[in-house]
């Protein structure tokens, strides 16, 4: 797992925790690590899992029948992308799961919906802060659109500055909210932390294992067009695969001990 970047306390803070939690270095293979320990969790829990997964490809259906019918395909492929990272604010109630079988508990629903509201008022924070970021990136996206060609026939170099100048704004905008969810929200259902610390943590996690993080979001990436492949379909199982794979990244990489149990 490797070894742990350790920062100072601060006395001045409250109960003398840290700004930021320590992480780990990882090696490459962490993130398969991370798959086979969600499937197993899905395996031990497939009736939760798969209600959670169910829920995610019908309100994938109802955004994506919003966007076709305000004629916007722009908007429909922004809005898919988009929902990508948002995600991960739905799936406190899997990161909740996976919790409960590592404690030895035979996972509830019920239990989820309490860890959920538990930490609610930081959940809805977070997901503010990446809806806001979501609307620019959609923004953004109509804006790119006056890069496409408007020929009949248009040139390849033409189509290639399009999805070019497309490409490098959607990067930017999917790195900044892959950076900030990475770790924070299982470390927001865990621990008793505030959304700036657990943001801060993921980010710094994310910077220290650039690597490790670039091979995981590739995973995620190709696991997600895969569900989309399949008319959102794989998506029920895909996604619950990728939430619990999600708490066994922030167990493995982040040492959120100095902080209260949530």
């Amino acid at each position: 797992m490797g070894s742990v970047d350790k920062f100072p306390v601060d006395s001045s803070a409250p109960e003398n925790l840290p700004f930021v939690a320590p992480c780990h270095v990882l090696d490459c293979h962490a993130p398969f690590r991370w798959l086979k320990l969600g499937w197993q969790d899905l395996k031990q829990a497939p009736r939760q899992s798969l209600a959670y997964g169910i829920f995610m490809v019908i309100l994938s259906y109802l955004v994506s029948f919003m966007a076709y019918k305000l004629g916007s395909y722009v908007l429909l492929l922004s809005t898919l992308s988009g929902f990508v990272f948002i995600a991960p604010v739905l799936a406190i109630g899997l990161y909740s799961i996976s919790c409960q079988i590592q404690r030895g508990e035979k996972p509830v629903l019920g239990r989820c919906l309490q860890d959920g509201i538990k930490h609610l008022s930081n959940e809805m924070i977070f997901a503010v802060i990446m809806l806001v970021i979501f609307l620019v990136w959609a923004r953004a996206a109509s804006m790119v659109h006056i890069f496409f060609p408007e020929k009949t026939n248009p040139e390849w170099s033409e189509l290639i500055t399009f999805f070019a100048v497309g490409s490098a704004v959607g990067s930017i905008f999917a790195t900044v909210m892959f950076c900030s969810s990475a770790f924070s929200l299982p470390m927001i259902m865990e621990r008793k932390v505030d959304v700036v610390t657990a943001v801060v943590t993921s980010i710094n996690a994310v910077l220290r294992n650039k690597l490790v993080m670039l091979v995981w979001a590739s995973l995620i990436v190709l696991l997600i067009a895969l569900g989309f492949f399949t008319a959102m379909l794989g998506l029920v199982i895909i996604l619950p695969l990728l939430g619990h794979a999600t708490w066994h990244a922030y167990q493995e990489t982040i040492d959120a001990s100095a902080w209260p149990k949530g």
